[in-house]
């Protein structure tokens, strides 16, 4: 039985949108390899790794309210010292931001499989919920994920790496956006709202369960505290203004894979001592930038928290 403060805890997310215009095909084999890596490597139990996958006959489909309900539940049960982990595979996007502060500027969001979009809000808040003493640390393998969580400070940001090699010709490289205007059509059938405005869509279809940064009145928005020495730890597949790419390889028997997820794993493997935050986000962009991508991670935490073991190996 675990100590009190103790608990490793995961959620893990894979969606690949099967037979649709945004089908993606590495992200559910990206979770299943970082669970794998969770259990032999930093301890964690199955029973504390909650798997959710738009995989044909899953019980539990990765939507936005089951994700928000599993990620909630995960902070509740914390206690100082407890290890969260939250591993996302799949669609991200840019939406407006609704704040007053910010009126022209553009925030992140994941895409669930039901396109009931996540938001760098929503985490913030999540975040802001997390015991003092426990870590909360989100690796989010979609585009535009740098910043998700919302006003965490930047550590390894925006980069003057030279330019990479060409890219890849051995896999079929597909990027891990959807622009609103391709939620917008996605979403209007089901709503007949003649609106460009996301939230509104939203709203109408999922109301309580659509995201904070849509149902919350802009001078709230303003109003959640930036936290400088809390407890989330972010570590992105790219930059807010970059894409992270889908490899879909030709060879017979390939498995498809994301290359964030990749990198952090071949990073792992390669360096069996524990290894920092800081560490982890700086190989994975010497292995994507020898691999010939075009992305950067990136590490969004406190200072101490940069620092810090990546899920501290036990």
């Amino acid at each position: 039985m675990e100590n009190i403060g103790s608990k490793r805890l995961a959620v893990l997310v894979g969606c690949n949108y099967a037979n649709t215009p945004n089908e993606l095909h590495g992200c559910i084999n990206d979770v299943l390899a970082m669970r794998q890596v969770l259990i032999d490597r930093f301890g964690f139990k199955p029973s504390n790794i909650q798997l959710l996958t738009d995989a044909p006959g899953s019980l539990i489909m990765p939507t936005g309210a089951k994700i928000k309900e599993a990620l909630h539940h995960m902070v509740d049960v914390a206690e100082p010292g407890d290890i969260l982990y939250f591993h996302y595979s799949g669609h991200g996007t840019r939406i407006p931001s609704n704040k007053h502060v910010h009126p022209f500027h553009q925030g992140e969001a994941i895409v669930p499989c039901d396109y009931n979009l996540i938001t760098d809000v929503d985490f913030r808040n999540l975040v802001n919920r997390v015991p003092k003493g426990a870590s909360f640390t989100i690796l989010s393998d979609s585009c535009h994920s740098g910043g998700l969580i919302d006003k965490e400070k930047e550590q390894i940001g925006p980069s003057s790496l030279p330019p990479p090699n060409p890219s890849p010709t051995t896999s079929t490289i597909k990027p891990k956006t959807i622009s609103l205007d391709s939620i917008l059509h996605h979403l209007s059938p089901t709503t007949h709202i003649n609106t460009s405005d996301i939230g509104t869509h939203l709203l109408n279809l999922f109301g309580p369960d659509a995201s904070l940064g849509f149902s919350l009145p802009s001078h709230e928005l303003d109003s959640i505290p930036s936290i400088h020495e809390d407890d989330g730890i972010l570590l992105s597949g790219c930059q807010a203004n970059e894409t992270s790419a889908d490899m879909n390889p030709h060879e017979p028997g390939g498995k498809a894979y994301g290359a964030f997820s990749n990198a952090v794993q071949i990073v792992l493997q390669e360096n069996p001592d524990d290894l920092s935050n800081k560490e982890v986000v700086l190989m994975a962009r010497d292995v994507l930038h020898k691999q010939g991508f075009q992305q950067h991670p990136c590490l969004y935490s406190s200072d101490d928290h940069a620092n810090s073991m990546f899920l501290k190996q036990i």
